[in-house]
């Protein structure tokens, strides 16, 4: 599910009606640390849409949306990927936003998304080595002006399985291969490209054998009404 958040209607989109009644406490500390307008107004409404749509899913107000931490896989501490409350919890979901575009998952299993705007070359040249062997493999194989958007591509399925598997970023980026032949990627999860839009690329890991194409759609967002 993609949410493209709109332009706040105020200055602050901490200062809209209603926002403050439906954030945690860590989640406005988080967005009022953003110094960029547009990276606040984009924290902002992309967490006001997942709690949105979390409390569609499990029919409360967006306010009563109570998230907790997972344990980390790491080391058990209590700093893991954000759940809904409940053994097994009732859901699953993901969220990633990246420069204008958010993007959030739902799902019965385990999921994780992930967009990425497509950068430039000197940036795939940076990253690049930290791949999986197989995935520099293929870049290399690309002509120059083929990269940057394949780069981009790979790595929105890495962090979407990365996510999915609760690691995030702690699991070095060369241990998982998520390039481009299905077969090959990790064995029990579906990685699936999504449809990009305004230069991004984006991707979703969902346990298990999904459809081949997961159901997409554009989650308006304003900050109008946020505790209905």
């Amino acid at each position: 599910m993609r949410a493209d958040p709109d332009a706040p209607a105020t200055p602050d989109p901490l200062a809209a009606p209603g926002v403050l009644d439906v954030l945690d406490a860590a989640e406005q500390k988080r967005a009022a640390s953003l110094r960029r307008p547009a990276d606040r107004a984009l924290y902002v409404t992309s967490h006001l849409a997942l709690r949105t749509l979390l409390g569609a899913y499990l029919r409360v107000p967006a306010r009563e949306v109570a998230l907790v931490r997972e344990p980390c896989p790491g080391c058990g501490g209590p700093h893991g990927r954000p759940a809904v409350p409940g053994t097994p919890p009732p859901l699953h979901f993901s969220l990633s936003h990246s420069h204008g575009l958010a993007l959030i998952g739902v799902a019965a299993v385990p999921v994780g998304v992930d967009v990425q705007r497509v950068p430039g070359p000197g940036t795939v040249d940076a990253c690049a080595p930290s791949l999986h062997p197989a995935e520099r493999a293929e870049l290399d194989r690309l002509p120059p002006g083929a990269r940057p958007g394949a780069f981009a591509q790979l790595w929105a399925r890495k962090e979407a399985y990365l996510k999915g598997i609760g690691t995030g970023l702690a699991r070095p980026a060369s241990a998982d291969y998520l390039g481009a032949d299905p077969r090959s990627r990790p064995h029990g999860w579906t990685v699936t490209d999504l449809p990009g839009a305004d230069g991004h690329t984006a991707a979703v890991a969902v346990l298990g054998t999904a459809p081949p194409v997961p159901s997409v759609r554009r989650l308006p967002v304003r900050l109008s009404s946020p505790t209905s």
